[in-house]
Protein backbone atom coordinates (compact mmCIF):
# COMPACT_ATOMS: atom_id res chain seq x y z
CA UNK A 1 0.00 0.00 0.00
CA UNK A 2 1.34 3.40 -1.02
CA UNK A 3 -0.08 6.72 0.07
CA UNK A 4 0.55 10.00 -1.71
CA UNK A 5 -0.23 13.34 -0.09
CA UNK A 6 0.03 16.75 -1.71
CA UNK A 7 0.25 20.11 0.03
CA UNK A 8 1.05 23.73 -0.67
CA UNK A 9 -1.86 24.85 -2.78
CA UNK A 10 -3.71 28.08 -2.22
CA UNK A 11 -4.90 31.38 -3.61
CA UNK A 12 -2.29 33.56 -5.29
CA UNK A 13 -2.39 36.65 -7.46
CA UNK A 14 -1.30 36.54 -11.10
CA UNK A 15 2.47 36.68 -11.31
CA UNK A 16 2.86 35.13 -7.89
CA UNK A 17 4.53 31.92 -6.80
CA UNK A 18 3.61 28.74 -4.97
CA UNK A 19 5.54 25.63 -4.02
CA UNK A 20 3.71 22.33 -3.98
CA UNK A 21 4.98 19.30 -2.09
CA UNK A 22 4.19 15.62 -2.49
CA UNK A 23 5.16 12.84 -0.12
CA UNK A 24 4.88 9.15 -0.95
CA UNK A 25 4.85 6.68 1.91
CA UNK A 26 4.23 3.02 2.53
CA UNK A 27 5.83 -0.21 1.42
CA UNK A 28 7.97 1.40 -1.23
CA UNK A 29 11.01 -0.39 -2.58
CA UNK A 30 11.75 2.06 -5.34
CA UNK A 31 10.14 4.94 -7.20
CA UNK A 32 10.74 5.06 -10.93
CA UNK A 33 8.71 8.15 -11.69
CA UNK A 34 6.94 10.99 -9.94
CA UNK A 35 4.84 13.56 -11.66
CA UNK A 36 2.46 16.45 -11.27
CA UNK A 37 -0.83 16.58 -13.11
CA UNK A 38 -3.63 19.12 -13.02
CA UNK A 39 -7.31 19.19 -13.80
CA UNK A 40 -9.38 22.31 -14.26
CA UNK A 41 -13.19 22.19 -13.94
CA UNK A 42 -14.73 20.56 -16.98
CA UNK A 43 -11.39 19.55 -18.44
CA UNK A 44 -9.30 16.40 -18.53
CA UNK A 45 -6.37 15.73 -16.24
CA UNK A 46 -3.15 16.82 -17.96
CA UNK A 47 0.51 16.26 -17.26
CA UNK A 48 2.33 19.28 -15.83
CA UNK A 49 5.77 17.84 -15.10
CA UNK A 50 7.29 14.38 -14.87
CA UNK A 51 10.58 13.26 -13.37
CA UNK A 52 12.13 9.85 -13.91
CA UNK A 53 15.60 8.61 -13.08
CA UNK A 54 16.81 9.77 -16.45
CA UNK A 55 14.75 12.72 -17.51
CA UNK A 56 12.48 15.60 -16.66
CA UNK A 57 9.63 16.71 -18.89
CA UNK A 58 7.31 19.70 -18.72
CA UNK A 59 4.12 20.66 -20.45
CA UNK A 60 4.78 23.43 -22.97
CA UNK A 61 2.45 25.73 -21.07
CA UNK A 62 4.63 25.69 -17.94
CA UNK A 63 8.15 25.53 -19.38
CA UNK A 64 10.32 28.27 -17.98
CA UNK A 65 7.90 28.97 -15.13
CA UNK A 66 7.59 25.68 -13.20
CA UNK A 67 10.41 23.56 -11.81
CA UNK A 68 10.07 20.00 -10.55
CA UNK A 69 12.52 18.55 -8.04
CA UNK A 70 12.83 15.48 -5.83
CA UNK A 71 14.36 14.45 -2.54
CA UNK A 72 14.81 10.74 -3.17
CA UNK A 73 15.79 9.99 0.41
CA UNK A 74 12.44 11.31 1.61
CA UNK A 75 10.31 10.10 -1.33
CA UNK A 76 9.28 13.71 -1.70
CA UNK A 77 8.70 15.79 -4.80
CA UNK A 78 8.25 19.50 -5.21
CA UNK A 79 6.81 21.80 -7.85
CA UNK A 80 8.02 25.38 -7.75
CA UNK A 81 5.55 27.50 -9.67
CA UNK A 82 6.54 31.03 -10.64
CA UNK A 83 4.82 33.57 -12.83
CA UNK A 84 1.44 32.02 -12.17
CA UNK A 85 -1.38 32.78 -14.57
CA UNK A 86 -5.13 32.47 -14.25
CA UNK A 87 -5.02 29.51 -16.62
CA UNK A 88 -2.89 27.65 -14.08
CA UNK A 89 -5.92 27.44 -11.81
CA UNK A 90 -6.67 23.76 -11.25
CA UNK A 91 -6.59 20.87 -8.84
CA UNK A 92 -3.01 19.61 -8.83
CA UNK A 93 -2.40 15.90 -8.36
CA UNK A 94 0.77 14.02 -7.54
CA UNK A 95 1.46 10.59 -9.01
CA UNK A 96 4.12 8.12 -7.97
CA UNK A 97 5.00 4.88 -9.76
CA UNK A 98 7.47 2.22 -8.75
CA UNK A 99 7.90 -1.12 -7.05
CA UNK A 100 6.70 -2.36 -3.68
CA UNK A 101 8.76 -4.11 -1.06
CA UNK A 102 8.47 -7.85 -0.91
CA UNK A 103 9.54 -10.93 -2.85
CA UNK A 104 7.24 -10.23 -5.81
CA UNK A 105 8.35 -6.60 -6.26
CA UNK A 106 4.88 -5.72 -7.47
CA UNK A 107 4.37 -2.45 -9.28
CA UNK A 108 2.41 0.42 -7.78
CA UNK A 109 0.78 3.47 -9.33
CA UNK A 110 -0.52 5.84 -6.65
CA UNK A 111 -2.37 9.15 -6.78
CA UNK A 112 -2.96 11.76 -4.14
CA UNK A 113 -6.22 13.57 -3.45
CA UNK A 114 -5.01 16.80 -5.00
CA UNK A 115 -4.29 20.31 -3.82
CA UNK A 116 -6.16 23.32 -5.19
CA UNK A 117 -4.27 26.14 -6.85
CA UNK A 118 -6.28 29.26 -7.63
CA UNK A 119 -4.72 32.20 -9.44
CA UNK A 120 -6.89 35.28 -9.21
CA UNK A 121 -6.68 38.95 -8.42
Amino acid sequence: QVHVVESGGGLVQPGGSLRLSCVASGSIFSIVAMGWYRQAPGKQRDLVALMTSGSTNYADSVKGRFTISRDNAKNTMYLQMNGLKSEDTALYYCNARGKLQGPKSANFDAWGQGTQVTVSS
